[in-house]
């Protein structure tokens, strides 16, 4: 028997985005994610049992031999996202929504297909995704107040916070949790109330792995770039992503990129453009192995330890500051 899969990044965008598809058109399926840096995701779909697939929030880039299988066996794929992905296949079993500026996200390509039905939703994939001024425009539109706003903004935060880790351990909900305790809510106002437990579970574990960051010191530090190294732990595999977008909202001017150690002796980087100038970050990114990502946040999931003083020199290189 044929069926359905549902493929997302295991991020706040990647479950806001899949949230919006399913209140509207509520499907069976079989989910298929991972932690936030897991984007190869497409190849563990069946294709002798697939029926049709979506894919959202996922680089098409790294998943374009899967998909061309998929395709060649006949079964439909719709596929929304927001990274490079390379060269798009023209097939008539495929129906793209890609939109690679640097002031979107897949929640957001979901909203606009669906008018904006489900806009809370969209935000606080928006919110997760660091794109704060492009959320509060729409939240504004929307007639949310202040405080709203700042509901949204901290639990797409904390959302984006629990995609974080190296494995599934790491996090304190696996992203199909926490998108099925959340499938059944039209807003996520509603989820907030009615489940405080989840919320606040997520909300202290973010609050007590930022007061850990907050210690951190830059280890090479330029006029227009910084660069943090985080140990090999838990909490710092958990905050990495969080911890970078709120370096780049510090200061607008400056690149920061977060480097954390890996037990392989690896390490995972995490690129963050200037606010103010939102490109790059995706081609510095794959410059290295297991590089890329978006123009304006990019990352690199094993750099090995003998490229590390190239990269953080190329690094610098790429942002001076900006003038």
């Amino acid at each position: 028997m044929k069926t359905s899969f549902d493929v997302f990044n295991g991020d706040a965008d990647g479950i806001c985005a899949l949230l919006q598809l399913r209140l509207a058109t509520p499907k069976d399926s079989v989910l298929i994610t991972g932690v936030k840096r897991d984007i190869a995701l497409l190849k563990q779909v069946d294709p002798a049992i697939a029926q049709d697939v979506t894919v959202l929030d996922v680089a098409m880039g790294k998943n374009r031999a899967a998909l061309d299988n998929l395709l060649s066996q006949g079964v439909r794929v719709f596929y929304a996202d927001h990274h490079n992905p390379d060269e798009i296949p023209e097939h008539s079993g495929l129906t793209t929504h890609i939109n690679t500026a640097a002031n979107t996200c897949t929640s957001l390509i979901v909203d606009k297909l669906l008018d904006g039905r489900y806009r809370e939703w969209a935000l606080v994939g928006a919110y997760g995704d660091n794109l704060f001024a492009v959320a509060d425009t729409l939240a504004n539109k929307a007639g949310l107040c202040e405080q709203d706003k700042l509901t949204l903004k901290q639990f797409g935060t904390y959302l984006n916070y629990n995609g974080y880790g190296s494995s599934l351990a790491d996090l304190l909900f696996s992203p199909v949790e926490i998108y099925k305790l959340m499938a059944a809510y039209p807003s996520p106002f509603n989820f907030i109330t009615e489940r405080p437990d989840v919320y606040s579970t997520l909300e202290n574990g973010f609050m007590n792995d930022s007061e850990k960051a907050a210690a951190i010191v830059p280890h090479s530090e330029r006029s227009g770039s910084r660069v943090y190294m985080l140990p090999d732990e838990p909490w710092a595999r958990r905050i990495s992503g969080v911890y970078s977008n709120d370096l780049a909202n510090q200061d607008p001017n400056v690149a920061n990129a977060v480097i954390t150690e890996k037990a392989d002796g690896n390490y995972l980087v995490s690129i963050r453009a200037p606010l103010k100038n939102r490109i790059g970050a995706d081609e510095l990114a794959a410059a290295f192995p297991t590089g890329g990502g978006r123009k304006a946040a990019a990352g690199i999931n094993a750099l090995p330890a003998e490229l590390l003083p190239e990269f953080i020199e190329a690094f610098h290189q790429r942002y001076p500051l900006a003038t």
